[in-house]
């Protein structure tokens, strides 16, 4: 068999492997950014549910925002505030506040708004997306036996 057949079909074999590797590897990418696109979306409800919760029952503006902003702190396991927790709220009270106007009747488009606002303002000073505070995890407790 001549060797220059031979050299073509590795060649052509080296090719495939290569284009398999590139292909698995785009795919793991974009699972990757469908699977945090997926888990963001899921935060943002579940947030924007329990905020809702927080908020519904307050006669007031000024008592939702205390409101969501005690279910935020809660959410987050923020038992202590600093600077950076404080910015963070303080900007979320446009969020707390879209929401309490849109139980009165307003447009449900001004919580995306204010929503969307948020979360680039948090991307844009903090370097990352907010919903990845979600990601924390709560260290293990030990079992104990009475």
């Amino acid at each position: 068999m001549p060797t220059s057949f031979l050299l073509e079909l590795k060649t052509s074999a080296e090719a495939a492997k290569a284009a398999e590797g590139s292909f698995r590897r785009e795919a793991a990418r974009q699972i990757a950014a469908l699977e945090q696109e997926r888990a963001f979306a899921f935060r943002r409800l579940n947030l924007m549910q329990m905020i809702a919760d927080a908020v519904s029952p307050a006669e007031s503006e000024d008592i939702a925002v205390a409101n969501a902003f005690a279910a935020l702190r809660t959410r987050l396991g923020w038992n202590a505030d600093s600077e950076a927790r404080l910015e963070v709220i303080s900007h979320f009270g446009s969020v707390a506040l879209a929401i309490f106007r849109a139980s009165g009747g307003e447009q449900s488009a001004d919580i995306h708004a204010a929503l969307a606002d948020f979360e680039h303002w948090y991307s844009e000073t903090r370097g990352s997306s907010f919903w990845i505070l979600f990601e924390q995890e709560m260290p293990d407790t030990p079992v104990v036996d009475f």
